[in-house]
């Protein structure tokens, strides 16, 4: 039985597109991203998995059965699949412990290791004006769980949070698809957040899904220079740098590739290397961020030494 099945949903907005014909299937248990820049359609795709919004075509199936969107029932949502906005919203003036009890169809052992997991513990006497946002946030996510979902949706779960808030909630989720054994779906506008903890990445641009994978592939083999800006610095090899191809061995790959910065290493002889001059150096703490002219084009490399001056010439191999 399919546990998640997205056939060729679409979305029309004031203005354009929203999304374009779309299909997926996730399996169960797994922890899927939806990544891309703002307006790219992962909020919408995600709202219409959730059933809060409904498909101009195509048609979600969740468990083997329709999710029905605002359009054919009054109170949006489905049975088993819990929706995490942008803009969680708790009612004021309500002590934490109420909020949730009314919320609750899990056992108290099962409702007090998610209280755990999310960290939320020392908040359940505190009353819902009395909180932070990031604390608003885990109580929310809390309120879903105990209602014993099968799938979560999160939108933009990182986004207006300070350092220590955005580590916590990070950790939370992480902990959540460990522990809870849930099937979690992420949107994310910031996909290097997404990195170490997805099982598969689903890039959309301009409503569409444009690569799919996992998080090394996308990382490292970006099908193009959009994909691979969402993910960090990078270097594109232009197809009139001739040199540059040969000495990498480069010469039977498409007219323009793609290399991280990292993957280019200071090497102290000149075989199989490019020569280059320092033209700038950044310092970005357990790494250095260097610019450095060749004859051909210049190339941002990522090295952690500490002896290296402007204007000294480089050798450049591919790592």
């Amino acid at each position: 039985m399919d546990f998640l099945r997205i056939e060729e949903v679409s979305k029309n907005v004031v203005g354009g597109i929203a999304l374009q014909k779309t299909s997926l299937l996730i399996h169960q248990f797994q922890k899927i991203a939806l990544v891309g820049e703002t307006g790219s359609g992962k909020s919408t795709l995600l709202k219409i998995i959730g059933g809060y919004m409904s498909p101009d075509t195509g048609m979600a199936y969740f468990q083997e059965k329709k999710v029905w969107g605002p359009n054919e029932q009054l109170i949006p949502g489905h049975p088993g699949i819990a929706y995490l906005s942008q803009h969680f919203e708790l009612r004021n003036n309500y002590y934490v412990h109420e909020i949730l009890e009314y919320a609750t169809k899990v056992s108290e052992e099962e409702a007090k290791k998610i209280f755990a997991i999310c960290q939320i513990d020392y908040l359940l006497k505190r009353k819902t004006d009395q909180l932070s946002g990031g604390e608003r946030q885990r109580i929310s996510l809390a309120r879903l769980l105990v209602g014993a979902p099968k799938l979560l949706l999160l939108d933009e779960p990182f986004s207006n949070l300070d350092m220590t808030h955005k580590s916590i909630i990070k950790k939370v989720i992480h902990d959540i698809c460990d522990e809870l054994n849930i099937t979690c779906m992420l949107v994310s506008h910031d996909p290097v957040d997404v990195l170490s903890w997805a099982d598969e990445i689903f890039v959309l641009q301009a409503g569409r899904i444009v690569q799919k994978g996992v998080a090394e592939e996308i990382y490292n083999h970006p099908i193009n220079e959009y994909v691979a800006g969402l993910f960090g610095a990078y270097n594109v090899i232009k197809s009139d740098s001739i040199a540059i191809k040969k000495a990498w061995k480069l010469m039977k790959a498409k007219d323009q590739v793609i290399i991280r910065p990292e993957n280019i290493l200071l090497s102290k002889n000149k075989k199989s290397a490019i020569t280059g001059i320092i033209k700038k150096i950044s310092f970005c703490g357990h790494y250095s961020s260097i610019e450095v002219e060749t004859e051909e084009q210049d190339l941002l490399v990522y090295e952690n030494i500490s002896m290296l001056k402007i204007g000294a010439e480089v050798f450049l191999i591919r790592g």
